[in-house]
């Protein structure tokens, strides 16, 4: 059950580009807190993409995080002994960290490039509507509208 509201932590933001929006990325980057590493990482990847875009770097960087990002998905429910797959509008908060995960852990499954080389291929081809990223998206969205059928199951 429930507790209460949890309150969101304020993430302040990051140094170069003064944008709360990359320094939550550069978080989800770190692993085992390492967050100079992950700085550097995200840093490298980014002026990699705005070079090749000649576009702002956390502007290029918000619009591939929202081209990723799933607007519906399915949520398993329990009606009666059947559980259900039940399509569900997707929050804000929660959209943005999906297309993170999404985009970062497809550049971490690449192999043989250093991951900054990675990530800014993989930040590029979200920018561009394309890559394993998009592809994630979109068979959220259709498992979301496939099981239309059960939206009357949504709270």
């Amino acid at each position: 059950m429930a507790r209460g509201i949890i309150a969101k932590r304020d993430i302040p933001a990051d140094l170069v580009y003064n944008s709360t929006l990359v320094s939550s990325f550069i978080n989800h980057v770190m692993q085992d807190g390492k967050k100079s590493i992950a700085r550097k990482i995200v840093y490298e990847a980014l002026g990699t993409c705005a070079q090749a875009t000649k576009k702002e770097a956390a502007e290029l960087l918000a619009q591939a995080l929202d081209n990723a990002a799933p607007t519906m998905e399915v949520r398993s429910k329990r009606v009666g002994g059947a559980t259900y797959q039940v399509p569900m509008e997707v929050r804000g908060d929660r959209r943005m960290s999906l297309a993170m995960r999404w985009i970062i852990g497809t550049a971490r499954a690449k192999k043989g490039k250093p991951m900054r080389e990675k990530l800014a291929a993989e930040l590029l081809a979200a920018y561009n509507n394309e890559g394993e990223a998009i592809k994630k998206k979109e068979n959220v969205h259709r498992m979301a509208e496939a099981n239309r059928a059960f939206a009357h199951f949504a709270r």
